[in-house]
């Protein structure tokens, strides 16, 4: 074969072209082109291309969403398919950087040295090969450490209303959770918040091992969707190199907003609360993405749930908690009391935690809940004067242990502390030898 002719098999010989025949909202239909599902078109407007995304298929039109703004498209604009598939830079280069859904630098630094790139989204691993968690990553995070362990490869979801610590929460642990690398999604955050949790949350030392993928919630859902996906990709890049990634999206419920969006869009009917059924098929396919593989990397990942009216049953966070290995609950009652992180470990639960605790530290546990639990019981009497000292053991016991087990779990941002003499504490304020 000649190098001409060897040339020729990789070009389209052929255009395929359709045009606008309706813009409605930010959703697009067109009149062609041959695309399929997921395939980036170009719709020519004044003064250059618009990106968009072919989201549905009906017959004789595609359903396409833009990445941008959609006010320069108009009908009867030319839409011409790429035949290309959205990718995302990979490389150490990331390291330290903030990036766009689309790889773009907004650090104001220079341009990203990767040679690389990486499609949004990969191929299921086999379950069959996934090992075992059975290590413990450190968080510094007392409240995690010692009673809602996390292990490397462990999916986690972090469940909170609006204003009670997340991204705080998320900051502390970027700073120094025992990882590799952190690669932290930030999904439809409003912008002022973008640069105050990279500046005051993250700090400079938690930036220099992370990346930072921002989709800001002025920015068209397509882009939001893209955000998370881009981060996934980045950290399974990272994963295959062998390190100890940990994954942090906030949030993953504006995640699955931008989903229905698109599912609505594309034709989808509306089901529970208006989300689309793609949402409840697309968070478990996300997810999935974490987790441990063969050559000793892992993808540990933390997803935050924003509750909507502090309602820990609506449809997202339902199907959030049976997809991941486990759930850490803030709650507002715990934030109006200064008590930080406001992580009530009573409704928290890590379904690993017996893999990953010694047999002395399941003890301690135990312990820990008991008196926990048996004052949460009663606290409504004990408070209101009702109880009357001496009457029940178990009751006594916990008053009295109670404010220093609350001690040990309450903790400042820049107060980590070793998993080992965090549970030394635990047992010296159950009155235990430690």
């Amino acid at each position: 074969m000649s190098a001409a002719a060897g040339y020729l098999t990789g070009v389209a010989l052929r255009a395929r072209l359709g045009r606008v025949t309706a813009v409605s909202g930010v959703a697009i239909e067109a009149h062609g082109p041959d695309a399929t599902v997921g395939e980036i078109c170009n719709i020519s407007v004044a003064g250059g291309l618009a990106q968009a995304e072919v989201v549905g298929i009906r017959p004789g039109r595609v359903a396409l969403m833009p990445y941008g703004d959609v006010g320069a498209i108009h009908v009867g604009a030319l839409v011409s398919a790429t035949g290309d598939r959205a990718r995302v830079p990979v490389g150490p280069g990331l390291l330290g950087r903030v990036i766009d859904a689309f790889g773009q630098p907004l650090d104001g630094g220079p341009a990203l040295e990767t040679v690389l790139t990486r499609a949004l989204q990969a191929t299921p691993i086999n379950p069959l090969s996934r090992p075992p968690i059975h290590q413990v990553m450190e968080t510094g995070v007392r409240a995690i450490d010692l009673l809602t362990p996390l292990g490397r490869g462990q999916r986690v979801g972090v469940f909170a209303g609006s204003g009670v610590g997340k991204s705080t929460l998320l900051g502390m642990l970027a700073r120094h959770v025992a990882a590799d690398v952190s690669v932290i999604a930030l999904i439809g955050e409003r912008g002022r918040e973008v640069r105050e949790f990279i500046e005051r949350s993250l700090g400079e030392h938690g930036l220099r091992r992370s990346v930072v993928v921002v989709a800001t919630s002025d920015q068209p859902a397509l882009a939001r969707v893209r955000a998370a996906l881009a981060a996934t990709s980045i950290a399974e890049y990272f994963r295959e190199q062998g390190a100890q990634v940990l994954l942090m999206m906030d949030s993953l419920t504006r995640f699955a907003m931008a989903r229905r969006e698109i599912g609505l869009a594309a034709g989808e009917p509306p089901t529970a609360r208006g989300y689309t059924p793609s949402v409840f098929s697309d968070l478990p396919v996300l997810c999935e993405r974490c987790g441990t593989t063969a050559n000793g990397g892992a993808i540990t990942a933390l997803y935050t749930v924003l509750v909507e009216g502090d309602d820990f049953n609506e449809p997202v966070s339902d199907i959030v908690r049976a997809t991941l290995d486990g759930h850490i609950m803030l709650t507002r009652d715990l934030a109006h009391q200064g008590h930080f992180p406001a992580i009530d470990v009573l409704q928290s639960a890590s379904r690993l935690a017996s893999d990953l605790a010694s047999s002395q530290e399941r003890a301690t546990m135990r312990a820990a809940v008991e008196v926990l639990a048996d004052y949460e019981r009663n606290r409504q009497m004990v408070e209101m004067g009702a109880y009357k000292a001496g009457a029940n053991a178990g009751i006594d016991r916990a008053i009295a242990l109670f404010p220093a087990l609350q001690a040990v779990l309450r903790q400042g941002v820049d107060e980590p502390l070793a998993r080992a003499e965090a549970f030394a504490r635990l047992r010296a304020a159950l009155g235990a030898p430690a």
